[in-house]
């Protein structure tokens, strides 16, 4: 997931703020991640850092989210990935409410 930041557009600004599963398949990259893993392994390996679920960059453990999946063992990153997205989907859902939502649709 991905949004395009709050601003007046200029160069030297990101074209977007990664937040969900973005973030984490770039992190689950960055630590080498082997498949089949457990989730304790893989929050090991991600030293259970913090996860942005939105654009506000508020934020989830990975042990927390985990917590929430009932599956323990994956056999390959993107089945982590799809068991993690309606975690994060919903964290984003429940600290936005309809004001936000609506601003965060329009383009400006």
């Amino acid at each position: 997931m991905a949004a395009r930041p709050p601003g007046g557009g200029g160069s030297a600004e990101p074209d977007a703020i990664e937040f969900g599963i973005a973030v984490l398949d770039e992190r689950i990259d960055e630590a080498g991640v082997s498949f089949p893993a457990t989730g304790e392994e893989i929050v090991d390996a991600l030293d259970d850092g913090a996860i942005p679920y939105d654009a506000k960059g508020r934020t989830i453990r990975l042990s927390e989210a985990l917590a929430q999946v009932p599956q323990t063992t994956f056999e390959n990153e993107t089945e982590f990935l799809d068991a993690l997205y309606p975690v994060f989907d919903r964290k984003r859902r429940e600290g936005s409410g309809f004001l936000t939502s609506l601003r965060d649709a329009l383009p400006f």
